[in-house]
């Protein structure tokens, strides 16, 4: 069967189960559509919250960042990790004790305040659709790439399949629906890294290949292989680290307590019966998701040393050794189809040079030998999509591949949805505008809610920002920056008051949008060059909502202590939930 046909089978499948269990579980009343009415078991939990965890940033282009970064990719997985460590000590039993729907009821009701939690909504609605962005542009690749139809075509569908489960089925249908992607991403994700693993190194474990050797090379280990293979093409050395130490410790930072303060994560905690299994949970989602962060390493690797020997195989400068362009594999074509791989013959000699030309010294030797610069453009996203490909593997782990990237992408989309959802009719609607709305039309505004924010989230898709994994890492500074101060402070702090809340999630959010404004530009053109030598002392920005979550807490601390306390209520509120049952 051709690869085509069967990855719309193996696609289709995947699709007609997900449409299956949301309408299985179909939300029938505003409990059941927020938190799943409250009755998940903590190992359904774990796998739900492991899927809406692991997003496309996490299946497609974590291995991607981690193959091109080598050792300075390492802080994704750190950051990444590090933060459900957090999550399960500092929010999650807490938050759940307090027993409301969202992370703005909670940030309202404890600080007093509805301009708290308007200001925590829209704090949540900035974080959530610069996340969703990055999973769209997600689904626009793989149904570009292995459905074999225009990136709008896929995205369409893409929102049909998650506007079933999310408006149909709400949180309790995509729970389930989760608990199911996650299988399937996980199954995707792990098995073509066993073939590949056994194929390079002779050892099925993807985790032990990294310190494995390399077939046919009398005993070369893969790391010093691949430093070899890289390095020779001018490329920094793989296991060598280039990031200065104050930018791996805020980006690593930044990501952690980013985790910690993602409301699509956070309000996962609110949907299992008791406190102890919201930590439970949370122990649960650490495990399956260390199945594919311990594998990812090892993804990257072998994916950067396939690739650059595919389009390398000899002696550098030997003409011979360069890939031919008319004799380009079958995975070269179709992923130039897609504009994410690209070929510019600068010196017109037929032959891909793939190579690091701002390398000065070796731009100066490739000059010598006639290369005018590099010629291949390899985009970081399509890594672990590509992957199985350019290995050779069976159609089907191919097709299977697709269906566990999409899979990833939708189940985060999903989560973010709701929780946009959740942020408009209950927080604000039911919270602020209309306190007396019946259940029936809170529900109903809530779909209505989910409907448009999975168009304005399409429209991201079709226009996307950045590389997949790039606008995650930013939505994860913003969350730092902004919610999980507040949220921390509201569960840990007696004296914080609502002055302090609210001045310090609009001080953190406003100083970090701006600087990744600055940068990066995300919407708008740049400001000043994405360069260290321009950073705010050496602070990229994936790693400056630190500093905005700093200047959230200082913030925050300062003018609480400036002003009048919390009334005895709150601080009985939070008296209550730092106390186990």
């Amino acid at each position: 069967m051709d690869l085509q046909t069967l990855t719309y089978l193996v696609v289709g499948a995947s699709f007609a189960l997900y449409i299956g269990i949301a309408i299985a579980t179909r939300a029938s009343s505003t409990g059941e559509f927020y938190v799943a009415g409250g009755g998940v078991h903590p190992v359904a939990n774990g796998l739900a919250t492991a899927a809406d965890w692991m997003s496309a940033a996490s299946f497609i282009s974590m291995a991607g960042l981690i193959a091109f970064l080598g050792y300075d990719g390492s802080v994704y997985l750190m950051g990444w990790t590090g933060g459900y460590v957090l999550l399960a000590l500092l929010l999650a039993p807490y938050l759940r004790k307090f027993g409301k729907f969202t992370v703005p009821e909670f940030i309202g009701d404890r600080y007093e305040s509805q301009t708290a939690r308007v200001v925590a909504v829209l704090c949540l609605i900035i974080i959530s659709f610069t996340y969703v962005a990055g999973q769209m542009r997600g689904v626009g690749i793989v149904f570009s790439r292995f459905l074999e139809v225009p990136i709008g075509v896929g995205l369409l569908i893409g929102m049909a399949i998650v506007f079933v489960y999310a408006v149909l089925g709400g949180m309790k249908g995509i729970t389930y629906t989760q608990v199911a992607q996650y299988c399937v991403l996980i199954f995707a994700y792990t098995v073509p890294a066993v073939f590949i693993s056994f194929q390079v190194t002779g050892q099925p474990l993807p985790q032990l290949a990294m310190a494995s050797t390399v077939e046919g090379t009398d005993g070369v280990p893969l790391l010093v292989r691949l430093d070899q293979v890289v390095t020779d093409l001018g490329f920094a050395a793989y296991t060598v680290g280039t990031k200065s130490r104050v930018d791996v410790f805020f980006i690593t930072m930044a990501l952690m307590i980013g985790t910690a303060g993602l409301p699509h994560v956070i309000v996962r905690f609110f949907t299992v019966p008791r406190v102890r299994d919201a930590r439970m949970s949370a122990g649960w989602a650490l495990l399956f998701i260390a199945l594919l962060y311990t594998t990812a390493p090892a993804v990257g690797a072998l994916a950067r040393l396939n690739l650059t020997e595919t389009i390398q195989h000899g002696a550098v400068f030997e003409e011979a050794a360069n890939l031919r362009y008319e004799d380009r594999p079958d995975w070269f074509r179709t992923w130039e189809d897609t504009g994410l791989l690209e070929f510019t013959d600068k010196n017109g000699d037929g032959r891909i040079q793939y190579y690091d030309d701002t390398n000065a010294a070796f731009a100066t030797e490739a000059a010598r030998h006639g290369w005018a610069g590099n010629e291949l453009r390899v985009d970081r996203d399509i890594i672990v999509l590509a992957n199985p490909e350019i290995a050779g593997l069976p159609n089907w782990v191919i097709a299977l591949v697709a269906a566990g990237g999409i899979a990833a992408a939708l189940s985060t989309a999903a989560g973010l949805l709701l929780v946009i959802s959740a942020a408009v009719s209950h927080d604000l609607l039911k919270g602020v505008f209309r306190p007396g709305i019946s259940e029936g039309g809170e529900l109903n505004a809530g779909r209505a809610a989910t409907a448009v924010a999975i168009l304005f989230a399409g429209y991201l898709g079709y226009n996307p920002p950045g590389f997949v994994a790039q606008v995650v890492a930013l939505a994860f500074g913003l969350a730092a920056a902004s919610l999980f101060p507040a949220t921390l402070l509201g569960i840990f702090s007696l004296r914080v008051n609502k002055q302090g809340a609210i001045a310090g999630m609009l001080t953190g959010l406003v100083f970090t949008i701006t600087y990744i404004v600055w940068f990066k530009g995300i919407f708008i053109e740049p400001m000043a060059p994405d360069t260290a030598e321009h950073w705010l002392f050496g602070i990229s920005p994936e790693g400056i909502g630190s500093v905005g979550a700093l200047l959230n807490f200082a913030v925050a601390l300062g003018v609480s202590a400036m002003t009048p306390p919390p009334s005895d209520d709150v601080r009985g509120l939070v008296e209550r939930i730092r106390v186990p049952n």
